[in-house]
């Protein structure tokens, strides 16, 4: 399955409220946290988001919700009762409430929560620096004091340019974890002082509002 974007609020009330809160394939109706909107032609192949290429599906349906235009008209076609789903639906959403539960507590006691970032790898529970771990404070140093442009760094050093901004961004490298939109001091080693980390997002800053 690709990579779905996020679609605005504005844009998926509009949606959900055409669909009258229901999954177009299986008729399943809930509140908005329980719904999600499918491009029909997708963003990458040039789908916009707009509201007759969007339609209303629940979690499940979504998820094996086929990418391509073509399949999807006969899928979305193939109606299928909601009453069928509820038990993988109750199930779904035990699941999600148990998981997040263990990631609050590994972020509470400074744990890692998502997979290791550049830079570090994970060992014995545990994110310890990688081999390639000075490459980071090299990417930091190249960004901060030389003329180059995202998209030479993120070439020299083999990112995407958005990848290389989330390096460039991530707190994970002062010692820190973030989740759930808090940030707590991790029990990890930082590959950065607080100095250099700060300069870059000073730089960053500035080249947004250069735009």
């Amino acid at each position: 399955m690709s990579k779905r974007l996020t679609v605005s609020f504005k844009i998926k009330s509009e949606v959900f409220s055409r669909d009258k809160f229901k999954c177009q394939k299986c008729g399943f109706y809930a509140l908005l946290d329980d719904l999600e909107v499918h491009h029909i032609k997708m963003k990458v192949k040039g789908g916009e988001d707009s509201i007759n290429n969007l339609v209303t599906l629940c979690s499940i349906c979504h998820y094996y919700a086929p990418d391509d235009e073509k399949e999807f008209e006969v899928y979305i076609s193939e109606k299928i009762d909601g009453d069928l789903l509820e038990t993988f639906r109750k199930s779904q959403k035990s699941i999600s409430k148990r998981t997040k539960k263990g990631m609050v507590l590994k972020f509470n006691k400074g744990n890692i929560v998502t997979r290791a970032a550049f830079g570090y790898k994970l060992e014995n529970k545990k994110i310890i620096p990688s081999e390639n771990s000075y490459i980071v404070q090299e990417i930091f140093q190249d960004f901060l004091n030389q003329k180059i442009s995202l998209t030479k760094l993120a070439k020299k050093y083999g990112f995407s340019v958005n990848g290389l901004k989330k390096v460039l961004s991530n707190q994970t490298y002062l010692g820190k974890i973030k989740f759930d939109g808090q940030t707590h001091q991790g029990n990890h080693q930082p590959l950065l002082s607080s100095t250099l980390f700060n300069h870059v997002q000073n730089k960053l800053e500035g080249l947004k509002r250069g735009k």
